[in-house]
């Protein structure tokens, strides 16, 4: 038997058909070469746009959802998520207080000292601070494993922060009118291995929600960031960068929890994905 015949004989019994179809092969798609896309304008312009409005700052408070999965043992994920009420002044004082399926946490820093306090344990880490918010936030994490997933948002230059992944992918999607109440330009992009959506404001250029996913994932788990209640260039009281509770509790070492490495490693592109608190999978 001719091997057209062999063929067009096997289609015919794996489909069930009484007319044998036998239909050419289709010409094999050349490889793409040179290497990944190159960044459309449009699509950073916006990032930069955004990364201006912030950088301009002097103060800014917000409210930070995170949410994000979580391997269960049934196979699908579990979700998770955490609170911060975030409020900072450049270029030395922040304040983090985070509430969440995980351990409730507040975080101080005043330019001088940062603390890093765990209301229900009544425990408190003090450590001397450097001199900027960007240096205290490396030193939180290098020290204790301590990080935010909206670091991008109050870092001194946070467009430079995604260039730095390095950012290999930008493009343009669309507009939206349904997040964060605001009309928003919606711009993926890739950083540091983090695949990345973001949605900006299309007039006021704040963030309003980004969603992360690690590529090398296998189970591409979602983390998603939510900002709400912006408020730029506000009054901020003299007070809000410490915490008399916290001050007066027991001390403990500023360090990663019993000395070991962190659990889930920063992403190369800080506030792409969010570090997750201790929870149980089931």
């Amino acid at each position: 038997m001719k091997p057209a015949c062999l063929r067009t004989l096997l289609l015919s019994v794996l489909l069930g058909a009484g007319v044998a179809l036998a239909a050419p092969a289709a010409p094999k798609k050349a490889p793409e070469t040179g290497g990944p896309p190159p960044l459309e304008t449009r699509a950073t312009d916006i990032l930069k746009a955004s990364s201006a409005k912030l950088a301009a700052a002097k103060a800014m408070s917000f409210t930070a959802v995170v949410s994000y999965e979580s391997s269960s043992r049934l196979g699908p994920p579990l979700v998770y998520s955490t609170k911060s009420e975030v409020t900072m002044q450049r270029p030395n004082k922040l304040k983090v207080v985070t509430l969440g399926d995980g351990p409730a946490s507040e975080f101080y820093y005043d330019g001088k000292v940062m603390m890093a306090y765990a209301p229900a344990e009544d425990l408190v880490a003090v450590a001397d601070a450097p001199a900027t918010i960007d240096e205290a936030l490396a030193a939180a994490y290098n020290s204790a494993a301590i990080y935010y997933p909206f670091e991008d948002v109050i870092v001194a230059d946070p467009y430079k922060d995604i260039a730095a992944g390095p950012l290999t992918k930008a493009f343009y999607i669309g507009q939206s009118n349904v997040v964060g109440g605001v009309t928003t330009d919606m711009v993926a992009y890739v950083t540091g291995g983090v695949f990345v959506q973001a949605w900006i404001g299309a007039d006021d250029k704040l963030p309003r929600r980004l969603y992360a996913v690690y590529l090398n994932d296998r189970a591409r788990l979602r983390h998603v960031l939510e900002l709400t209640k912006w408020e730029l260039d506000g009054a901020v009281p003299a007070d809000a960068f410490g915490s008399a509770k916290a001050a007066a509790a027991k001390r403990v070492n500023f360090a990663k929890p019993e000395g070991k490495p962190a659990a889930v490693a920063k992403p190369a592109s800080k506030g792409a994905a969010p570090k997750a608190p201790a929870a149980k999978s089931n």
